[in-house]
């Protein structure tokens, strides 16, 4: 049998749908999307029905109305938690699993399905999605005793959208295809704000035919979502995103730092750098509280450390110097050292004022 998309879509899309489709993922022509997409000789995956919607209906849940699939997710933490929501209030058929109960609590009143294993998710649901916080979880989740692994079989698929390093995803992919399962990786970018507007980026590699399954479902929680290749490759994309980022942000406690102490207000520095060449999002977003040395969590500072640590394991494979981020990777270390790991990302310029107050002798 064929897995197959199917859509409902009307004649016409309205001029508002159109808008609101990303420029990255465009609209493939109806007759093209009745066709075989999976080559596997098993029971469909799950069946997608997607319909267009009116200028009228503008809320990011009525990109799947009529959407239907039995979706797992496992992993219910800053990234993992908003990620199910917004497929739940899209009207997927969602049944989630956390370490802790309670975590599920939520989503369970939201309408949430629960199973108190990852097997049981994998065995009950078509596609099982997991956003584990570091390689050893996601590795323990998909493949430990009672992983999800040991509850996928043929039709089945696995989506990790956690950040590890390829050498795990890798592992985590060959042990779910010896079920005869798919597996996609599908790492994300963004953070807590973005994944609860549905505005993450997603970076996949791995089964073609699983990704272009899945697609409606990562429009949903996120804005934008590229395939990559092979299984590997999503990995390292997220890795070298990461420590840019970890390095534009030691770099920018730097200024901040640097200008308060020659005398000059640190927020007008915010202003400046936001409306010049260098603008980022990141910097007028994360800069105001900095000054005010308060860090709301959207990205914990032990992940981003993490994925230092390991996009540096990444460039020493392939011998490549990463100066830079491997300073970057030491003050995020010593700020980790200073009780900062469950801050925001940006608590890292407190690891500067701590070396300006207790300079080497």
């Amino acid at each position: 049998m064929s897995c197959l998309v199917k859509t409902n879509y009307s004649h016409q899309l309205s001029s508002t749908a159109m808008a609101m489709c990303s420029s990255f993922c465009p609209l493939i022509p109806n007759q093209l999307r009745a066709r075989p997409i999976c080559p596997f000789p098993t029971k469909p995956l799950f069946t997608l029905s997607v319909k267009a919607f009116s200028s009228e209906t503008s809320n990011a849940s009525s990109k799947a109305d009529g959407l239907s699939a039995r979706i797992g997710f496992l992993g219910l933490g800053i990234m993992g938690s908003p990620m199910a929501q917004n497929l739940i209030k899209a009207g997927c058929d969602v049944t989630v699993w956390n370490r802790t109960k309670i975590k599920c609590d939520p989503l369970i009143s939201l309408g949430a399905k629960y199973k108190s294993s990852p097997r049981e998710v994998a065995a009950s649901c078509d596609v099982t999605f997991a956003m584990l916080a570091n390689p050893e979880s996601a590795l323990e989740v998909a493949c430990g005793e009672h992983g999800a692994a040991s509850g996928m079989s043929s039709g089945k698929g696995y989506v990790d959208v956690s950040t590890v390093d390829g050498a795990t995803s890798k592992l985590i992919g060959g042990r779910i295809n010896a079920t005869g399962a798919s597996f996609l990786e599908a790492p994300v970018s963004g953070s807590k704000k973005p994944a609860e507007d549905g505005q993450l980026i997603f970076l996949t590699a791995g089964d073609k035919s699983l990704y272009e399954l899945v697609a409606p479902l990562l429009d949903i929680m996120g804005k934008s979502r590229f395939y990559l290749g092979d299984v590997g490759n999503g990995a390292a994309m997220k890795l070298v995103v990461n420590m840019i980022m970890g390095s534009m942000m030691a770099s920018f406690s730097e200024g901040l730092l640097l200008s308060e102490k020659v005398g000059l207000d640190p927020s007008v520095l915010v202003e400046v750098v936001s409306q010049g060449a260098i603008s980022s999002p990141m910097y007028s977003t994360k800069g105001p509280s900095m000054i005010q040395s308060t860090y709301p969590t959207a990205f914990p500072l032990k992940h981003q450390q993490k994925d230092l640590r390991l996009a540096l394991g990444l460039a020493e494979s392939v011998s490549q110097p990463t100066p830079i981020a491997a300073a970057a990777n030491e003050l995020y270390k010593v700020a980790k050292s200073h009780g900062l790991s469950d801050q925001d990302f940006s608590a890292v310029i407190e690891a500067l004022k701590a070396k300006l107050q207790n300079p080497p002798k």
